[in-house]
């Protein structure tokens, strides 16, 4: 799947919204079964040293802990950018730290995604 900046942006925006109304099947309603997900906070809310979970049923356990530690969660979007399968959100969390989420896309659903984190302010 190639994607588009007007595809990148609407995506963006939806999973924003998503994750600001705290609706987790609405934000993984985006990805599929398969997916594969890194992340350091995979190592510090799951004690996974790998740092991934593979598996939308994973990812749900993941993000619904995550959610649980986090009640004042927040995304506020900066920037979208595509590659060609792939899309980078730039946003910044509830207490103001800087993340890139670099989503790769198969058939319209995320199926490889990474956290990326700037310094804790």
């Amino acid at each position: 799947m190639t994607v588009d900046h007007a595809f990148a942006q609407r995506f963006a925006g939806e999973w924003v919204a998503a994750w600001n109304a705290r609706d987790l099947e609405g934000v993984l309603t985006h990805y599929t079964d398969d997916v594969v997900f890194s992340s350091p906070r995979v190592v510090t809310v799951l004690g996974e040293p790998s740092g991934e979970v593979r598996g939308k049923g994973a990812l749900r356990a993941y993000w619904s802990k995550a959610l649980a530690l986090l009640p004042d969660l927040r995304f506020t979007l900066e920037s979208v950018r595509v590659s060609v399968d792939t899309i980078v959100i730039d946003y910044r969390n509830e207490r103001g730290v800087a993340v890139s989420e670099a989503l790769t896309f198969r058939d319209g659903l995320v199926h490889r995604g990474f956290g990326a984190y700037g310094p804790e302010s």
